[in-house]
């Protein structure tokens, strides 16, 4: 094994169970449910629903998710926790206005937010300690109020001017966001939750928590209704796979982009890319170019499950033959079109392995900083802008319709070996995270990198017509991709930040958290 572990933080090892996510606090509390007898599944969603309170800039009830877990000798299971346009969306009505793409911060981009849905789901089918046990931590931080980690600080200060109407009153202190170490209370959520541990879904879909939010809609111009959030509903699904070097990448079906990481990963199997430079500029074009490609076909394809009919296709052998084809190793292609101006990059993770080596990859989102901005007047539940994901291109899979799911950039996933899961993980960061996916899963099997070594290592990637290049890139590389015709850029803001558990024949864990982000990996 080749050592690139540069000084920084290690990896954490456990015997019995593991959480790697963006906080600490969510971290801890997944800990501690699983030594109180709960599962993966049970520390999961008590992790995930309290990041909704220590990382609202990226997450919420208001939001969706997406979910792979397994158990020992079952395969991967999925579940799709996004949500629909309302009944009365309509993308003609947008392009009468004269718009190219659903704007940011308008109640249009507003799909109905399924993550609660799933999570109580889930919660009933797979986990053992009862929905209210699982709500608990996070009533009880949404109460008392979380200290602002200093990532979240720097996210909050710049997604502040989103925020609109109530959500000013809601996530603003005197008008201004939140600072490190100030402490955030979120009194309205609580009662939610409480309400949801009492009664289960329907208290979000139904009743009073769902009129405060249609009301904030209907305010902003929306033509949501309580029909609209009571349909709501997640669905169980089936992975799609793709291999890279023995091992079997599982990836979350459309909506979400997953198939975009595998497809990446079948153009680079074209490339020697294990007896390249791991931080060069020859493995840093080669990787840009196939992600051009690769974006390029998510951007034609992928959709509502019901739409999207290319899939097959986008994953055969055959297509990423064709197109690492294209490929010219001395020379930078244009960018691949655009989706949409909405690929953004606010997002949590979080990850579990339990004693039983169950595992849980799970992945939830607001979508772009604080959402659409736009907040529920009583209880300040901020609600998602998924439906800028959406084109606004007549005839498109993936054009705004009344009950479509949009394409969507989150995206868990799962490494396995000979049929068992070896590595469930996660890279936040919008688009990035095809281009994270295919990375991480490059640096460990071609470059043999050790775990954090592997998460720790500078990131590139091609994104609207430059290549962003992370520092710890050397000044000659930057040279070099410039000569090959790349656009470079560096970025004010880390690529992506990831979470993985690696679990080692031995049956130890191995947990590693990104240094982009404020979390840990913590184990017992």
């Amino acid at each position: 094994m080749r050592d690139f572990h540069l000084p920084g933080r290690s990896a954490v090892f456990a015997g019995n169970g593991l959480c790697a996510t963006s906080h600490p606090l969510a971290a801890g509390v997944a800990v501690d449910i699983l030594k109180r007898g709960g599962n993966a599944m049970d520390a999961a969603l008590a992790g995930a629903v309290l990041l909704g309170i220590c990382e609202p800039q990226m997450t919420g009830i208001g939001g969706d998710c997406f979910v792979l877990y397994s158990r020992p000798g079952s395969g991967v299971q999925a579940l799709n926790g996004s949500g629909c346009a309302p009944a009365a969306a309509s993308a003609g009505a947008l392009r009468e206005q004269g718009l190219g793409a659903v704007p940011l911060g308008s109640p249009e981009s507003v799909t109905i937010p399924c993550a609660i849905d799933a999570f109580c789901r889930l919660a009933e089918r797979e986990g053992r300690l009862g929905l209210d046990t699982l709500l608990q931590p996070a009533i009880d931080y949404a109460e008392e109020g979380v200290p602002v980690a200093p990532r979240t600080a720097f996210d909050w200060r710049n997604g502040a001017d989103r925020l609109q109407g109530a959500a000013r009153r809601h996530y603003l202190r005197d008008g201004q966001p939140l600072r490190s170490g100030e402490v955030f209370r979120a009194p309205g959520q609580a009662e939610v939750l409480r309400r949801i541990a009492r009664h289960g879904r329907d208290a979000f879909y139904t009743g009073e928590v769902a009129e405060d939010m249609v009301q904030a809609l209907a305010a902003s111009g929306g033509v949501h209704t309580l029909e609209d959030f009571a349909a709501a509903t997640s669905f169980a699904t089936q992975p799609v796979t793709g291999q890279y070097k023995a091992r079997e990448l599982a990836e979350h079906p459309p909506n979400g982009q997953g198939a975009t990481a595998i497809l990446l990963l079948n153009i680079l199997k074209h490339f020697d890319l294990a007896g390249m430079d791991p931080f060069g500029a020859e493995r840093a074009h080669i990787e840009a170019e196939a992600a051009k490609l690769a974006y390029d076909a998510r951007n034609r394809f992928l959709a509502d499950p019901d739409h999207t009919s290319r899939l097959a296709h986008m994953l055969a052998p055959e297509t990423a033959a064709s197109l690492a084809a294209l490929i010219d190793p001395k020379r930078a292609m244009p960018a691949a079109a655009p989706l949409s101006e909405a690929v953004h990059k606010d997002t949590v993770y979080i990850t579990v392995v339990d004693k039983d080596r169950m595992a849980v990859s799970l992945i939830y989102s607001i979508f772009h900083g604080f959402g659409s901005g736009i907040a529920s007047e009583k209880f300040g539940i901020l609600l998602q802008n998924r439906g800028a994901g959406f084109s606004l291109e007549e005839g498109h899979p993936n054009e705004l319709g009344p009950g479509k799911r949009p394409m969507h950039t989150i995206i868990p996933a799962m490494l396995q070996q000979d049929g068992e899961v070896i590595m469930p993980f996660g890279v936040m960061g919008g688009g990035y995270q095809p281009a994270g996916h295919a990375r991480l899963v490059s640096n460990l099997l071609d470059f043999g990198m050790d775990l954090q070594s592997a998460i720790d290592a500078p990131r590139s990637f091609a994104d609207g017509g430059v290549l962003k290049v992370e520092r710890g890139y050397a000044a000659p590389v930057h040279q070099a991709l410039a000569d090959l015709g790349h656009r470079i850029e560096v970025p004010d803001t880390p690529l992506g930040g990831a979470q993985a558990i690696r679990i080692h024949a031995s049956g130890v864990l191995e947990g590693a958290s990104d240094p982009r982000k404020d979390g840990c990996a913590l184990g017992y």
